[in-house]
């Protein structure tokens, strides 16, 4: 597999430059591991001198959503403790005979399933773990089910509920021991972080409070509301481990996964699953920005400046891990480099170096 890494590597080079982020890794590659893999920029601004490196610990944000909440509930799914299609309060006393019962597992995934578009939990509910939970599982809906596809933070965090609920298990020990122990994401946990594992993180925003960047704590309020664990945030990664999981889900769509979720899922999720409604949706998976269907570019974000993409039909994954937090909550400057960065690492001529290769 062949990769214009100059022009990779200018393109990261040139968003440190115009301060879109301080730092970037990223990696391309395939089932059989990394082709192409690089560092841009700085951990830290204010240490100019520490280099952002392969190992750095990110705030992955709304990828939590994947690496916690998806897979756990596609291993629950194929362990057949789940029908994704059966409405909620049929088996979930806690939402039955509220609105959320009539609610699929499938509509919450595909993001139709007509919830609040907004979770401003505290706000709403306060700051009672519990009072929260009952709050959010008992909310009204904000319009009917499978009406519309639109995006809302609460199917996470009612998923990493539900999940818990199936399992009896915390959202945390769920993902820790059917997924990212098994494949070996030794480096992937919800936050905090322990000092030692803090320092090789990269910050992201400012903490008015503090006057410090937040490294090692979760910067999205909701988890760290919910002690640094919940179903829309809060999980720590690094690039490896994320090759880790792109790389197993190639592997399962054409293979018996060996471990969580196989190929049913990944290959489910990765299939739209919203017929005419637009915007079109897999299962938590979305199609890439700017790419058509038959392109078959699949991408989840994370609002601290992280994404990952993944292509069965191509067999190729791309990882993008920055802090741009650090700067400013704009998407806009983000958003054309992972552009830029997508059409690069799924060229046609990356194309061509599959077929040689």
């Amino acid at each position: 597999m062949t990769y214009d890494i100059d022009r990779i590597e200018a393109l990261l080079d040139e968003g440190v430059r115009d301060k879109v982020y301080p730092g970037a890794v990223w990696a391309v590659g395939d089932a059989h591991g990394i082709r192409a893999q690089g560092a841009a920029g700085v951990l830290d601004p204010d240490e100019p001198d520490v280099p952002m490196r392969a190992d750095t610990v990110f705030d992955v944000a709304s990828l939590t959503k994947i690496l916690a909440v998806w897979s756990s509930i596609g291993a629950l799914w194929e362990d057949g403790a789940l029908d994704l299609d059966q409405p909620l309060g049929t088996f979930w006393p806690e939402v039955s005979g509220q609105p959320l019962g009539a609610v699929t597992t499938r509509q919450l995934l595909t993001h139709t399933a007509g919830l609040p578009l907004r979770a401003q939990l505290k706000d709403l509910y306060g700051t009672d773990k519990d009072d929260i939970r009952r709050g959010v599982l008992h909310e009204q809906l904000h319009r009917p089910p499978g009406e519309a596809v639109e995006y809302t933070d609460r199917a996470a965090l009612i998923l990493g509920y539900l999940a818990e609920h199936v399992a009896d298990h915390s959202l945390e020990q769920l993902a820790r021991e059917r997924i990212w122990q098994p494949l070996g994401m030794d480096s992937t946990r919800f936050g905090p972080l322990p000092d030692t594992v803090a320092a090789r993180c990269a910050p992201t925003e400012l903490n008015q409070e503090t006057d410090t960047h937040l490294k090692g704590i979760a910067h999205d309020f909701s988890a760290r509301l919910l002690g640094g664990v919940c179903g829309i945030a809060g999980a720590f990664t690094t690039l490896d481990d994320l090759v880790v999981l792109l790389r197993y889900m190639l592997d399962a769509v054409t293979g018996p996964g060996t471990t969580g979720f196989g190929p049913a899922w990944t290959g489910s999720s990765l299939t739209i699953q919203t017929g005419a409604l637009q915007p079109a949706r897999g299962l938590f998976w979305h199609p890439a920005p700017g790419t058509a269907a038959d392109d078959d570019i699949w991408v989840h974000y994370g609002f601290t400046g992280t994404g990952m993409w993944i292509s069965p039909r191509q067999q190729r994954w791309a990882v993008l891990l920055t802090n741009k937090l650090y700067y400013t909550r704009d998407r806009a400057p983000l958003a054309n480099v992972r552009n830029d960065f997508r059409e690069l690492a799924f060229s046609e001529e990356a194309s061509k170096g599959v077929a040689e290769s």
